[in-house]
């Protein structure tokens, strides 16, 4: 990240250090939080995509499975809509808020964590998942501490992204191709997406979603389970 930065003519050296500045204290409280989860028995997923993606209805679905057992952070600019759509399936979810900020930096995930502990909401849970503002961009760039970084790809926003935000598809361990059963309808190509995933992070599996097919979801569950029994760890440098 450093190297980038300073290898971009667009900066400046003050801006350079500004910007440092701010992501290595934002790292320092992700590696805390990381040590939180491990402490709390909690293996903790960060859900990333653009706005309408379908993140919270995949949760929504999720939430079905009786051997899926999570609670959800859950961050957008304004409202509490999302955390009250969890709510109604009786999965426990803490709204952030986030104003102008068009992602969830480390510090306020930890607010959101500690009010989901206070109220007593983790216990009976297995996982966390961290629900992103949505934005293919500014989130690729804070660190908050999960170990498994999930990127949703919707149907509709068509199958040309991965090379057009590159560092938003470098943090992923695995895409989500969501509303998969509007593919036929946009001439969505998978092989489009499969080719420049092959170009980008070779090896990254790529899953198919539909809320009308409970087994493309189940696959996602169950690939999630298995990486945590894997103890698998993201390795992805924010």
């Amino acid at each position: 990240m450093r190297e980038n930065l300073k290898n971009n003519p667009n900066l400046n050296e003050k801006s350079i250090q500004i910007v440092e500045k701010i992501l290595s204290k934002n790292d320092l409280k992700a590696n805390e939080l990381r040590e939180h989860y491990k402490n709390d028995g909690l293996y903790t997923i960060n859900f990333m995509s653009s706005p309408g993606s379908g993140k919270t209805t995949l949760l929504e679905n999720l939430s079905k499975f009786e051997d899926f057992k999570f609670c959800v952070v859950e961050g957008d600019l304004q409202t509490n809509r999302d955390a009250e759509r969890l709510q109604k399936m009786g999965v426990a979810a803490e709204q952030i808020a986030t104003g102008e900020a068009c992602h969830l930096e480390a510090s306020m995930v930890e607010r959101a964590y500690n009010t989901l502990k206070q109220k007593g909401q983790i216990q009976n849970c297995d996982y966390l998942i961290i629900e992103n503002v949505g934005n293919l961009v500014c989130p690729a760039s804070y660190d908050l501490g999960a170990a498994l970084n999930i990127v949703l790809l919707s149907v509709p926003e068509g199958d040309d992204k991965i090379l057009k935000y590159p560092s938003m598809f470098l943090c992923a361990d695995a895409v989500i191709i969501s509303k998969a059963d509007m593919i036929d309808y946009f001439g969505f190509r998978i092989a489009q997406v499969q080719e420049d995933m092959q170009k980008l992070k070779p090896q990254v599996p790529i899953f198919l979603a539909s809320s009308k097919d409970m087994n493309s979801l189940e696959k996602i569950k169950d690939f999630i389970i298995q990486k945590n029994k894997e103890q698998y760890f993201s390795n992805h440098s924010f």
